[in-house]
């Protein structure tokens, strides 16, 4: 597996630095994982966006998945793609409501909503915690400790394993579900303090502490704020864990 980052800002984006998003690549098979905003324009800049084979969303924050609107455009109106986006529907993995405000994101006159399903160009999955396979991965599936209907993901694939912790703050399944993996991709949104709220997101010492106690053989420390100060965040993070660790760089792509 190989997983290439489109952007890392956390929470918004920051002078050309986009927010979540990340492409998997196996056997051939492309998986986009987040389209935060300004991540569709880094995609074309290295890929064609209609050789994405599925898109896997952890959960509807902006900052994730803002995008998506755009990515629709292309698919409906681009004059020559490179596959037929109405003969290959693209996969949507993604919490149940992604059919409902992509809609609204795409179209926002209540009228036009009513016309537009978007289910020419996409088949929406709704996630839940359990199992399911996208192409040649197997995922497992877990609630997210944050706000809104969200997920983390360990994604399994050729006796390799990867976890994708989206946001959330640090809850013992979260442990479990990064229990031996190859490479956990963790958000790290801010340093550790005791009056940061909870249930929210990780700091760079949650993130470190995460590794450690799953045993993780690598971490990638990402969703670091463009007010936050990313190198002290990591620094927390290798201040707990002993391991192999790596603040991740948009551009960058990193061997599973």
């Amino acid at each position: 597996m190989l997983l290439t980052v489109l952007g890392c800002s956390g929470s918004a984006p920051g002078p050309n630095a986009p927010t979540s998003g990340y492409l998997l690549e196996a056997g051939g098979f492309l998986l986009g994982i987040e389209l935060g905003t300004g991540t569709l324009a880094a995609l074309q800049a290295i890929r064609d966006p209609f050789s994405l084979d599925a898109l896997l969303f952890s959960h509807l924050h902006p900052d994730h998945c803002s995008d998506f609107a755009g990515l629709t455009v292309l698919r409906r109106y681009h004059s020559a793609p490179s596959r037929d986006p109405r003969v290959n529907p693209l996969p949507v993995y993604a919490p149940s409501e992604a059919p409902s405000r992509f809609t609204a994101a795409y179209s926002p006159d209540e009228a036009d909503r009513l016309q537009t399903d978007l289910s020419d160009v996409y088949t929406f999955h709704p996630l839940s915690p359990g199992s399911v396979h996208i192409g040649p991965f197997e995922i497992t599936v877990i609630r997210a400790n944050h706000p809104p209907e969200s997920y983390s993901f360990r994604i399994s694939h050729g006796g390799r394993s990867f976890v994708y912790t989206g946001d959330t703050g640090l809850f013992d399944g979260l442990v479990d579900l990064a229990s031996g993996v190859d490479v956990l991709l963790a958000e790290a949104s801010w340093t550790h303090a005791d009056d940061r709220p909870s249930g929210l997101h990780l700091s760079g010492k949650e993130a470190g502490e995460l590794a450690k106690r799953s045993g993780a053989a690598r971490l990638l420390v990402t969703h670091v704020p463009p007010w936050t100060e990313a190198e002290a965040v990591f620094a927390e993070a290798r201040a707990e864990y002993p391991g192999d660790a790596v603040l991740v760089r948009q551009g960058a792509s990193y061997p599973i």
